[in-house]
């Protein structure tokens, strides 16, 4: 008891010391310091020989140093007499000093607070302005305006003194109000000019010192004399940035007589002018107040003369002030631990973001990183590192800054997630501890078993005194000599290895690795220093790479040779491509080091990098630069021009722009120009943004001819043709809903109908258009509004042997008219149109209110002409014209065009007044028909004849689908990819590119690129790495260039391959303990766990192969007992036969020749065994697959023949083991003349047997004659000389090489085999019925007995058996051996004199039906 007493009391004690100690630590743990400013400076503008207060506070529990800091130099407040800083740390300036030459007190100023042995932190930025001397550039000058005019007088001073401008008149103050305005740079605009307003005025500049006038200038206001006074623009609104919140006005000043009419759009959109924040004063200048975003964009003022209309365009742009989304945050951390201080911020433009530690700006290095673009990694933490940290942002609106503490902790302080404290639940936590407090020793034998270039795997093995489960380890390393530690921790309990990336290549690393258990970590290993190995010197980035245009298809390129590298620069590499294409284009520069790329797209923006190449290969390519190429004037004119007239007196014109690629610049307007008559006359000119314009105020009855131009800043672009359109001689009426439609007509057809109608009877009402309806007993299940041209319609997908009723109704302004009603009934799908009947009777029955006029003449002549893959210009004549084809009258024309894939494809129509048109939005590479109808007043033609054209091939805009990834079965280092074609192809695919990365985020040039021809759809990739996880995307090319990669797919390849496989696959063996590195490397499945398996998965192994050989030498044992049990007759027989062989094949084998022995294919008949003589394939040599990819460096080469023939056969054997099915007697006999074979006897190198049904032979068929082990031993001892691969051989070779191949000999040659196909699987290899044929008595070899079944007569047949006793449980490959020729087949039987009879044959066979049965026995056992 007293021991047991004395044992508790020092476990309390120890108890009570570890409390106390844990509370202490916890308490020592340092708390983060409140550190802020309450104040900041702000921009400032001061006032040359006044003082100015640049505002200041920072606020914290320590005692505070603030200083100051001018243009980032910090200022010597001490000895200088003007500037001071005040108590609250603000800067104060008595006298601030401001001349031509000398301005020390403009520029930046930063406020910075220190807390001694803590930190620093700095203020945002403030920018000191000093207003200039007072001065004028422009003096106002006396002008004169009408009553009710508008006029402005000028005052043109410095940007910094226009807010201290004002206006006087007479010598007093003016008020400005919503008539009279003082613009943005000090101009006065008075509106609404009256006699009250004329005086003398001029412009002051006050508060800047001693206030300073202008000359005055006299405003004169005189009567309306009624004379027109030409347009003038007096301001403009000119392109201007504002701070969201603040307010901006922008001036539109127009002079003119009858005044101007002012009109704003916003994005081409009418201004709301009678919002709140949007305003329209001084006679059409727009103010805005309070900014949003929302109001960025492109202003346009247009003003409405008498006759003329101007029109000027500004872009407002708001900026947006920096704005924090995340804030860094306080940070508690330990040594070697890596941390990211995040800092998120949003603003217009976008803020950009630097880092400052301590008041000093961080520059990125090894170990101090910009993420993300804005966030600050730290990595492998020092204690130096403790101290603020500060996230500044600005941009053209403003700054600002946040700050973070960070606080390192000691190493065996925990990382508190609040601060600790000493509650009961820790004392207990403690005092679990106490019972084995012990932490590990040293990890033992840390190695680096994997050094590469970047990266560096360690392994180590258990510490001697781990004391306790769940050890974890850390892995400490730095750079050679110095201290600043990273850690890697392992990525679960027990794991003894760690991989450590990102590291820089032929560079020295110390590491040491710690384990952790329940109670901390324990002891260090010792330091281990590995260098990684050097990487292959290829050329670094070309520095300094500048791009510039040089003209609107032209840039030129220049870059330095590159830093790094060893070996001389062979060649540059230029990559360029249209910024946001995919497809890159390549141009080889020698030696030199600018070049100018031509023959670019004008205006586009191209992005441009180099590449150097040495010996080695291609090097480290450079960052993207981008540059746009020059504008240039339009290379096209507007398409569809449209003249409509509206009234008589005005005419809208209306287009669309020039094709897409011929703007060669920014847009800027549209000229429209016009003149009175078909003949040169003066004409006027408009400029308009939209694509439409009405010119009011023409001549009744007149004819007006128009063109269109577009302008960007480099000038006008080609003008249209000359287009004719003629007023009304009277205006029509719209002060009343248009009447019913005169007629309407209805042809049925099976799934469609013909819709056609003439217009009201009372021409004088205007009609903007139609309306139909339409449906199954009712007009009003489908609606459709129609142009007010428009004489017909076509409803389509209708069903057949339907009543459909059809309403039709005119409309205007005022409302719809009467509507006019018809129905028909949709034809049977039974019932075709009968050819005779004549439509144009249909349409013009008796019952028809107002009948069609004669129909005019159709467009003769049309012609499509491609322009693009999506644009198509049709143009025809009209032979109801003149000579000359202008149009003069109001007719117009209607295109119609479709393609006929699908089948169902409707028309699309347009409409246009010209002899052309441009059919935009087509699909790439398809046909299309277009044909063209005239209308003139109610007057219509027929169809005309129908043109067909097939756009131009494009790029694909899709990217190949259904995409999958499947891993090959026995092999899962090989996948197959299968995919289909992108739905748009847009051309012929001539070829398909596979993109596959372990990364997904990585660069497009750092992908693995296999071809693929555009015939294929599924391609084979090997030599992937087990266990990976792979990413796949495929991208079509046609004849234009490549299209877009379809989404990347996953793919992860499997954690091991099969057992059997392994080491064949590898070319390796693996012997169980002994695991061989492959030459992957990175990737491979060794050293994994679940892959090598433990000690006793080793012995596991060893017992399974040595009791799977010891079963096989027991089954060749008892075949071999099994094989003598034949009859001593029957073994002379056999020896006879053997040197009959001999004696006739060693005489044959000299004599014949290549050209001369070719083996004979066999025939296997259903029901008994024969030859059938076939033709033979006339191709030698066929390539037995067809793919377009040549192999890749890991494929293996194919052995020789005589290399391979053993394997092969062995494979073969271990291929058919697993069929559990009966193995049937075959007898085979031979032609004695050779036959025209099914197929020529070949090698056949490449044959999946996971794709062959069990029954079928693995890779080769062999054919052998049969023979005892005498003759075979008899054949050995003939010396051959060797064949060369796939040359035929003899019978009495292919003897040699059997025997050879069963007493395990080296082999000598592989002869050439058949490729037997059976016409029904499994039956032809059924056993044969034998039949004995009266009229050819049987004579046999002295090989086992067969039936000759040939219809020809032969002096005797050979015959084969397939399958060996002394080989391994299944049947072996079986060999097509060549047939002798006639004479030397009758002399070899006449030295073997034997024959059989009926019942030796019926004897040998059951004696063989034995044989087999025993050895399917054994096979099965």
């Amino acid at each position: 008891m007293a021991g047991r007493g004395g044992e508790m009391l020092v476990l309390f004690a120890g108890l009570t010391v570890f409390r106390f100690a844990g509370a202490s630590k916890g308490a020592g743990i340092q708390r983060f310091t409140s550190f802020k400013f309450s104040v900041e400076p702000v921009d400032t503008l001061a006032v040359r020989g006044l003082p100015v207060v640049l505002n200041c506070s920072a606020v914290s529990d320590a005692l505070v140093r603030v200083e100051w800091k001018k243009d980032g130099t910090f200022l010597n407040l001490a000895a200088d007499d003007r500037r001071r800083q005040l108590p609250d740390g603000s800067l104060f300036i008595s006298t601030v000093v401001h001349s031509k030459h000398n301005r020390p007190d403009e520029g930046v100023y930063q406020c910075v607070a220190t807390i001694h042995d803590l930190g620093t932190i700095s203020s945002r930025t403030a920018r000191l302005m000093v207003a200039g001397l007072p001065r004028f550039l422009s003096q106002p000058e006396g002008v004169s305006v009408r009553v009710g005019g508008t006029e402005m007088l000028n005052c043109e001073v410095t940007e910094e003194l226009a807010p201290f401008t004002r206006w006087e008149k007479n010598g007093g103050a003016v008020d400005v109000d919503g008539r009279v305005t003082r613009l943005p740079g000090g101009a006065l605009v008075i509106s609404n000019a009256s006699q009250s307003d004329a005086g003398l005025y001029r412009c002051i500049i006050d508060g800047v010192g001693a206030a300073k006038s202008s000359e005055e200038a006299e405003f004169q206001v005189s009567s309306d004399s009624g004379v027109e006074e030409k347009l003038e623009i007096l301001q403009g609104p000119v392109a201007v940035a504002k701070v969201v919140g603040e307010n901006v006005l922008l001036p539109c000043v127009m002079k003119g007589h009858p005044v101007p009419v002012i009109h704003w759009t916003f994005n081409g959109r009418p201004v709301d002018e009678g919002s709140e924040r949007l305003t329209v004063i001084g006679g059409g200048s727009l103010q805005i107040v309070n900014l949003t975003e929302e109001d960025a964009g492109m202003y346009s003022c247009q003003a409405d003369g008498d006759n003329t209309t101007n029109e000027i365009q500004a872009e407002l742009t708001v900026l947006v002030p920096p704005r924090f989304l995340t804030r860094p945050s306080n940070t508690y951390a330990q040594e070697s631990m890596d941390i990211i201080f995040e800092c998120d911020v949003t603003g217009l433009p976008p803020p950009t973001i630097r880092w400052m530690k301590d008041g000093d700006t961080v520059i990125p290095s090894d170990y101090f990183r910009i993420v993300e673009q804005h966030n600050l990694q730290v990595l492998g933490l020092v204690k130096s590192d403790e101290g603020f940290y500060q996230c500044l942002t600005e941009n053209d609106a403003g700054n600002i800054q946040a700050s973070a503490q960070l606080i390192i902790l000691d190493i065996d302080v925990a990382l508190p997630s609040a601060l600790p404290s000493p509650t009961d639940a820790a004392a207990d936590h403690v005092g679990f501890g106490l019972v084995d407090g012990r932490v590990p020793s040293a990890p033992r034998d840390v190695v680096a078993s994997l050094v590469s270039t970047r990266f560096i795997k360690l392994t180590w093995r258990l510490p001697v005194e781990a004391h306790g489960e769940n050890i974890t380890y850390s892995v400490f390393y730095s750079l050679n000599a110095t201290n600043r530690e990273r850690v890697e921790n392992t990525s679960a309990p027990g794991e003894m290895q760690v991989t450590i990336q990102n590291l820089v290549p032929d560079t020295k690393y110390t590491f040491r690795v710690v384990a952790s258990n329940a109670n901390g970590p324990g002891e260090s290993s010792a330091p281990l220093t590995v260098a990684t190995q050097p990487e292959v010197q290829l050329p670094g980035p070309a520095p300094n790479v500048q791009v510039t245009s040089v003209s609107s298809t032209s840039v030129t390129l220049s870059w330095d040779r590159p830093l790094t590298g060893n070996g001389e620069i062979h060649t540059y590499k230029l990559f360029y491509s249209e910024t946001g294409q995919d497809s890159e284009q390549d141009t080889n520069v020698t030696q030199a080091l600018s070049y100018t790329t031509v023959g670019l797209k004008t205006f586009t923006e191209y992005s441009f990098r180099v590449v150097a190449y040495n010996k080695h290969g291609p090097g480290v390519s450079t960052q993207d630069v981008t540059v746009r190429t020059l504008s240039d004037a339009p290379s096209a004119s507007p398409q569809n021009v449209t003249l409509e007239v509206l009234n008589s007196t005005s005419i809208m014109v209306r287009w669309q722009p020039p094709p897409s690629g011929s703007l060669n610049g920014e847009l800027m307007g549209y000229k429209l120009r016009y003149r009175k008559g078909l003949r040169r006359a003066d004409s006027v000119e408009v400029t308009t943004t939209q694509l439409s314009h009405i010119i009011g105020g023409l001549e009744r009855g007149k004819v007006y001819t128009f063109r269109v131009s577009a302008a960007t800043v480099n000038g006008s672009g080609p003008a249209t043709e000359w287009m004719a359109a003629e007023t009304f001689e009277n205006d029509l009426d719209e002060s009343q809903v248009p009447g019913m439609p005169s007629s309407l007509q209805v042809r049925p057809l099976v799934n469609r109908m013909v819709v056609r109608w003439t217009p009201p009877e009372n021409r004088e009402i205007l009609v903007r258009g139609y309306k139909m309806g339409y449906g199954l007993g009712s007009p009003h299940a489908h609606t459709v509004t129609l142009d007010y041209k428009q004489r017909f319609y076509s409803i389509d997908n209708l069903d057949a042997a339907s009543h459909y009723v059809i309403t039709l109704k005119a409309f205007n302004n005022m409302g719809e008219g009467m509507p006019i009603y018809n129905s028909a009934t949709t034809r049977p799908l039974s019932d075709p149109v009968d050819p005779d009947i004549d439509f144009y009777e249909l349409f013009n029955n008796p019952y028809t209110p107002a009948p069609d006029p004669t129909p005019m003449l159709p467009p003769v002549g049309v012609q499509a002409s491609v322009l693009s893959h999506d644009t198509v210009k049709v143009s025809w004549a009209d032979n109801s014209l003149a000579k000359n084809q202008k149009i003069t009258d109001s007719r117009y024309y209607t295109i119609r065009w479709k393609t006929n894939i699908p089948a169902n494809t409707k028309y699309k129509m347009a409409n246009t007044t010209s002899l052309f048109h441009t059919v935009t939005g087509l699909k790439a590479n398809t046909l299309y028909e277009f044909s063209v109808m005239v209308t003139k007043s109610r007057r219509s033609s027929t169809w005309s004849m129908t043109a067909h054209t097939t756009t131009l091939e494009t790029v694909p805009s899709s990217a190949p689908k259904d995409v999958t990834v499947i891993s090959k079965e026995g092999n899962p280092r090989i996948i197959n990819i299968n995919w289909q074609p992108p739905t748009e192809a847009n051309g012929k695919i001539t070829g398909y590119i596979i993109y596959y990365s372990t990364d997904v985020n990585a660069e497009v040039h750092d992908w693995v690129v296999e071809p693929v021809v555009g015939n294929r759809l599924t391609h084979q990739i090997q030599a992937l790495t087990l266990d990976t996880d792979y990413y796949f995307k495929i991208q079509a090319r046609n004849s234009k260039g490549m299209g877009p990669t379809s989404e990347a797919l996953l793919f992860r390849t499997p954690k091991a391959e099969p057992s059997d496989k392994m080491s064949s696959d590898q070319g390796l063996q693996v012997k169980p303990g002994h695991p061989v590195l492959p030459a992957h490397g990175i990737g491979s499945n060794i050293d994994k766990p679940g892959i090598t398996g433990s000690h006793e998965n080793h012995i596991l192994v060893i017992v399974v192969i040595v009791s799977v050989g010891v079963l096989s030498i027991i089954a060749v044992v008892v075949g071999a007992v099994l094989c003598t049990r034949r009859s001593h007759s029957h073994q002379k027989k056999k020896r006879a036969a053997c040197k009959s062989i001999s004696s006739s094949s060693s005489s044959h084998k000299y004599k014949s020749s290549s050209k001369d022995l070719k083996p004979p294919d066999l025939w296997i008949h259903h029901e008994r065994l024969e030859l059938k003589p076939m033709d033979k394939s006339p191709e030698p040599n066929p390539v037995m697959t067809d793919t377009p990819i040549p192999r890749t460096a890991q494929d293996t080469p194919a052995e020789p023949t005589h290399k391979r023939r053993g394997h092969d056969v062995e494979e073969s054997v271990n291929t058919l083991a697993g069929c559990k099915t009966a193995r049937p007697k075959i007898m085979m006999p031979f032609d004695s003349v050779p036959p025209q074979p099914v197929i020529s006897a070949r090698p056949i190198f490449s044959l999946d047997h996971h794709h062959i049904p069990c029954g079928y032979l693995h890779h080769q068929i062999s054919l052998r004659a049969p023979a005892t082990s005498e003759c075979l031993r008899n054949q050995a001892s003939v010396p051959e000389p060797p064949l060369a691969p796939g040359q035929p051989a003899s019978a009495a070779e292919f003897q040699k090489t059997e025997a050879l191949i069963k007493e395990e000999d080296p082999p000598s040659v592989n002869p050439p085999t058949g490729h037997i196909r059976p016409t029904h699987s499994l039956k032809s290899f059924a056993i044969p019925t034998l039949t004995i044929s009266s009229h050819n008595p049987p004579t046999y070899d002295t090989a086992l007995p067969s039936i000759p079944l040939l219809s020809q007569s032969v002096a005797g047949v050979k015959t084969a058996s397939i399958g060996t006793l002394n080989r391994a449980r299944a049947p072996v490959a079986v060999t097509v051996p060549s047939a002798p020729d006639q004479s030397e087949t009758s002399k070899m039987l006449l030295q073997a004199d034997m024959t059989y009879d009926t019942d030796e044959l019926s004897e040998e066979m059951a004696h063989l039906e034995g044989l087999m049965k025993d050895l399917n026995t054994i096979t099965t056992s």
